[in-house]
Protein backbone atom coordinates (compact mmCIF):
# COMPACT_ATOMS: atom_id res chain seq x y z
CA UNK A 1 0.00 0.00 0.00
CA UNK A 2 1.53 3.50 -0.96
CA UNK A 3 0.55 7.10 1.00
CA UNK A 4 1.23 9.79 -0.58
CA UNK A 5 2.48 12.57 1.66
CA UNK A 6 2.68 16.01 0.97
CA UNK A 7 5.70 18.11 1.44
CA UNK A 8 5.79 21.16 4.37
CA UNK A 9 4.82 23.99 2.31
CA UNK A 10 2.17 21.97 0.21
CA UNK A 11 0.54 20.91 3.44
CA UNK A 12 0.85 24.70 4.61
CA UNK A 13 -0.96 25.58 1.31
CA UNK A 14 -3.79 23.11 2.15
CA UNK A 15 -4.66 23.93 5.16
CA UNK A 16 -4.48 27.98 4.05
CA UNK A 17 -6.96 27.69 1.32
CA UNK A 18 -8.82 25.40 3.53
CA UNK A 19 -9.60 27.62 6.46
CA UNK A 20 -9.70 30.40 4.09
CA UNK A 21 -13.17 28.47 2.03
CA UNK A 22 -14.20 28.20 5.11
CA UNK A 23 -14.29 31.42 6.24
CA UNK A 24 -15.68 32.58 3.27
CA UNK A 25 -18.75 29.88 3.75
CA UNK A 26 -18.94 30.96 7.60
CA UNK A 27 -19.08 34.78 6.14
CA UNK A 28 -21.72 34.17 3.50
CA UNK A 29 -24.03 32.75 5.79
CA UNK A 30 -23.74 35.50 8.48
CA UNK A 31 -26.47 38.51 8.30
CA UNK A 32 -24.84 41.79 8.75
CA UNK A 33 -25.56 42.92 12.37
CA UNK A 34 -27.94 46.12 13.32
CA UNK A 35 -26.42 49.15 14.66
CA UNK A 36 -26.01 49.27 18.38
CA UNK A 37 -27.65 51.42 20.80
CA UNK A 38 -26.84 51.96 24.46
CA UNK A 39 -28.14 52.78 27.93
CA UNK A 40 -25.70 53.44 30.40
CA UNK A 41 -26.67 54.54 34.20
CA UNK A 42 -23.75 55.07 36.55
CA UNK A 43 -21.03 52.60 35.57
CA UNK A 44 -23.57 49.51 34.23
CA UNK A 45 -24.21 49.99 30.56
CA UNK A 46 -26.85 47.64 28.39
CA UNK A 47 -26.85 47.34 24.44
CA UNK A 48 -28.78 46.05 21.83
CA UNK A 49 -29.00 45.45 17.97
CA UNK A 50 -32.34 46.47 16.54
CA UNK A 51 -35.35 44.73 17.16
CA UNK A 52 -37.03 45.75 14.51
CA UNK A 53 -34.26 47.08 11.09
CA UNK A 54 -34.84 46.71 7.35
CA UNK A 55 -30.81 47.34 6.48
CA UNK A 56 -31.60 51.37 6.67
CA UNK A 57 -34.59 51.15 4.33
CA UNK A 58 -37.80 52.05 5.92
CA UNK A 59 -39.55 49.70 8.04
CA UNK A 60 -43.36 48.96 6.86
CA UNK A 61 -46.06 51.15 7.72
CA UNK A 62 -47.91 47.66 8.54
CA UNK A 63 -45.02 46.76 10.82
CA UNK A 64 -44.21 49.74 12.75
CA UNK A 65 -47.13 49.12 15.32
CA UNK A 66 -46.21 45.77 16.17
CA UNK A 67 -42.20 46.78 16.55
CA UNK A 68 -43.02 49.63 19.04
CA UNK A 69 -45.23 47.00 20.94
CA UNK A 70 -42.57 44.38 21.39
CA UNK A 71 -41.18 43.91 25.03
CA UNK A 72 -37.73 44.53 26.28
CA UNK A 73 -35.25 42.11 26.51
CA UNK A 74 -33.02 44.28 28.30
CA UNK A 75 -33.07 45.96 31.54
CA UNK A 76 -31.07 48.02 34.13
CA UNK A 77 -32.17 49.44 36.98
CA UNK A 78 -31.90 53.29 38.09
CA UNK A 79 -32.56 55.42 41.22
CA UNK A 80 -34.77 58.30 40.99
CA UNK A 81 -31.89 60.67 40.84
CA UNK A 82 -29.43 59.12 38.16
CA UNK A 83 -28.63 60.48 35.46
CA UNK A 84 -29.22 57.95 32.47
CA UNK A 85 -26.99 58.00 28.97
CA UNK A 86 -28.50 57.29 25.24
CA UNK A 87 -25.48 56.83 23.08
CA UNK A 88 -26.32 55.19 19.40
CA UNK A 89 -24.38 54.54 16.37
CA UNK A 90 -22.75 57.31 14.21
CA UNK A 91 -25.29 55.82 11.43
CA UNK A 92 -28.29 56.27 14.03
CA UNK A 93 -27.53 59.66 14.61
CA UNK A 94 -26.89 60.60 10.55
CA UNK A 95 -30.42 59.76 9.86
CA UNK A 96 -31.51 61.00 13.50
CA UNK A 97 -33.15 59.57 16.45
CA UNK A 98 -36.28 59.74 18.66
CA UNK A 99 -37.13 58.50 22.33
CA UNK A 100 -40.67 57.13 22.15
CA UNK A 101 -41.91 55.97 25.75
CA UNK A 102 -44.50 52.80 25.89
CA UNK A 103 -44.77 53.38 22.22
CA UNK A 104 -45.80 56.84 22.38
CA UNK A 105 -43.35 59.12 20.87
CA UNK A 106 -41.77 61.52 23.48
CA UNK A 107 -39.97 64.37 21.30
CA UNK A 108 -41.00 65.64 18.36
CA UNK A 109 -37.75 66.17 16.10
CA UNK A 110 -35.17 63.90 15.67
CA UNK A 111 -31.82 64.20 17.58
CA UNK A 112 -28.86 64.13 15.26
CA UNK A 113 -25.93 63.48 17.81
CA UNK A 114 -24.95 60.23 19.25
CA UNK A 115 -25.06 60.67 22.74
CA UNK A 116 -27.31 62.58 25.09
CA UNK A 117 -27.66 62.71 29.11
CA UNK A 118 -31.59 63.04 30.47
CA UNK A 119 -33.13 62.42 34.21
CA UNK A 120 -34.38 59.27 35.92
CA UNK A 121 -36.83 61.05 37.12
CA UNK A 122 -38.00 62.20 33.61
CA UNK A 123 -38.69 58.48 33.01
CA UNK A 124 -41.01 57.45 36.10
CA UNK A 125 -44.43 59.37 35.84
CA UNK A 126 -46.95 57.98 33.67
CA UNK A 127 -49.56 60.09 31.47
CA UNK A 128 -51.71 59.86 34.02
CA UNK A 129 -49.21 61.51 36.71
CA UNK A 130 -49.17 58.50 38.73
CA UNK A 131 -46.07 56.98 39.60
CA UNK A 132 -44.34 54.28 37.95
CA UNK A 133 -41.64 51.32 39.10
CA UNK A 134 -41.15 50.03 35.16
CA UNK A 135 -40.77 51.93 31.87
CA UNK A 136 -40.18 50.73 28.46
CA UNK A 137 -38.03 52.96 26.65
CA UNK A 138 -37.79 52.85 23.28
CA UNK A 139 -35.05 54.41 20.88
CA UNK A 140 -36.58 55.13 17.39
CA UNK A 141 -34.36 55.61 13.96
CA UNK A 142 -35.85 57.78 11.62
CA UNK A 143 -35.43 60.62 9.18
CA UNK A 144 -38.40 63.09 10.42
CA UNK A 145 -40.31 60.91 7.54
CA UNK A 146 -39.94 57.54 7.91
CA UNK A 147 -38.80 54.63 10.66
CA UNK A 148 -35.92 52.96 9.89
CA UNK A 149 -34.68 50.79 13.04
CA UNK A 150 -36.34 50.62 16.92
CA UNK A 151 -34.36 49.32 19.51
CA UNK A 152 -36.35 48.28 23.28
CA UNK A 153 -34.71 48.93 26.83
CA UNK A 154 -36.68 48.60 30.07
CA UNK A 155 -35.57 51.11 33.14
CA UNK A 156 -36.65 49.48 36.18
CA UNK A 157 -36.89 51.93 39.56
CA UNK A 158 -34.41 51.19 42.09
CA UNK A 159 -36.76 50.28 45.23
Amino acid sequence: MTVAFFSGSRRRAAVALGAVSAGLLVLSACDKPTPIATVTVGSDSIHSEAACYNDGDAIKESQIQQCLNKKAEKSITVAMDDKIRFGVDPEIADNGWTIFLGGQQAEPEPYKKTYRTIPASAFFSSQTGEATDNTQVTIVENTGKKLTGIWHFQLKKES
